[in-house]
């Protein structure tokens, strides 16, 4: 039986389909921050909630929006990715965002 629908319509059809978790990934591995403005700011993309939070890195509503996605059980992959952005961005503050979060206990089991 023919195809109506042409070869480049079908894999259009199928790159969509690939693509469907929608969630910012490199080689497979979600991220949960995403840096703006030198470390000043930052999307915290929360999995249990599927929201994508805009937050200042210094403020008290990122501590508890990294304490949600820790109590979740995400706390070793978000300490990994930030000490990741501190290496990555020595300049961005992200140390400090990372003693920050500790001295709240949000990384404590």
């Amino acid at each position: 039986m023919a195809s109506n629908t042409s070869k480049t319509a079908r894999a259009s059809v199928r790159a969509g389909q690939a693509g469907q978790g929608g969630a910012l990934s490199v080689l497979g591995e979600f991220k949960y921050l995403i840096p703006l403005n030198g470390g000043k700011h930052a999307y915290v993309r929360n999995l249990t909630n599927g929201k994508t939070a805009h937050l200042r890195t210094d403020s008290d509503a990122f501590v508890e929006e990294i304490r949600v996605l820790a109590a979740a059980g995400h706390a070793a992959k978000i300490r990994a990715e930030i000490n990741n952005l501190a290496a990555t961005h020595p300049g961005d503050g992200w140390e400090a965002t990372e003693k920050r979060l500790v001295a709240a206990g949000v990384f404590e089991g």
